[in-house]
């Protein structure tokens, strides 16, 4: 891409705040976007080819969306968790495999999505996160779901298509999950905690595609618990 192209993408960000940048093979993050760090409020450069996000991309502190989706990104630097503005962070297909240490300081974080990395299993850094609306990890590689989860704080948590087999019984603790995802995992009926069903929040539980009759699941106790709430949330939404 020329540089006057660039140069006119730079200038519609200055007025706008909005710099998007798709599609267009881009090996790199671009460095003159460091001039705008003030301005900008959403960065997307998804489908691109980035490999390397750099540390500059700390300097951004009016950054609210930031949209990476399907490029080679392998790590992410420390210095993104400086970014206490950002709301959306869009990270889908790439190839993380784990978050930095302080990722728990994006405090204004709302929507995570990080589908289609390979992640092993579910980052305790997300647990810190007090505004935390939709975490979305399916298609990784997470093979079970730890006890720190129960901190979690999020409304919607997406695992469909991982290797899960085990989940811990804290998930049915967390104090705002109405909706969890489980679709196409590895879990046996008896992995699956009842306390989700019979003592939670959870209003939607997807988990069509494991190792059991979905029939199954409405002999388990709690069920007709679990039904309750199906129901009024449908009743709130229709």
């Amino acid at each position: 891409m020329g540089n006057s192209a660039l140069k006119a993408h730079l200038e519609t960000a200055q007025k706008t705040g909005v710099f998007q940048l798709t599609g267009k093979g881009l090996t790199e993050f671009p460095e003159d976007l460091q001039k705008l760090t003030s301005n900008l409020r959403t960065i997307d450069l998804s489908n691109n080819k980035i490999e390397l996000l750099p540390p500059l991309i700390g300097k951004f502190s009016f950054l609210k969306s930031l949209a990476l989706n399907n490029n080679k990104l392998n790590a992410l630097p420390e210095e993104l968790c400086k970014l206490k503005k950002l709301e959306t962070l869009h990270l889908s297909g790439n190839h993380l495999r784990q978050l930095p240490a302080a990722f728990g300081q994006l405090s204004a974080l709302k929507t995570l999505s990080l589908s289609g990395n390979q992640l092993r299993t579910v980052p305790t850094q997300l647990c810190g996160l007090r505004h935390l609306d939709v975490v979305d990890l399916s298609k990784n590689q997470i093979q079970n779901v730890p006890d720190s989860v129960g901190e979690l704080q999020a409304i919607e948590l997406n695992l469909n298509q991982n290797q899960i087999s085990q989940i811990s019984v804290q998930i049915s603790h967390c104090p705002r999950l109405k909706v969890l995802r489980l679709e196409e995992n590895c879990l046996e009926l008896s992995m699956l905690p009842q306390s989700i069903l019979s003592d939670s929040q959870i209003s939607l539980l997807a988990v069509e595609g494991n190792l059991f009759e979905i029939k199954k699941l409405r002999e388990l106790e709690g069920y007709d618990k679990y039904m309750e709430r199906f129901t009024a949330t449908k009743k709130k939404f229709a």
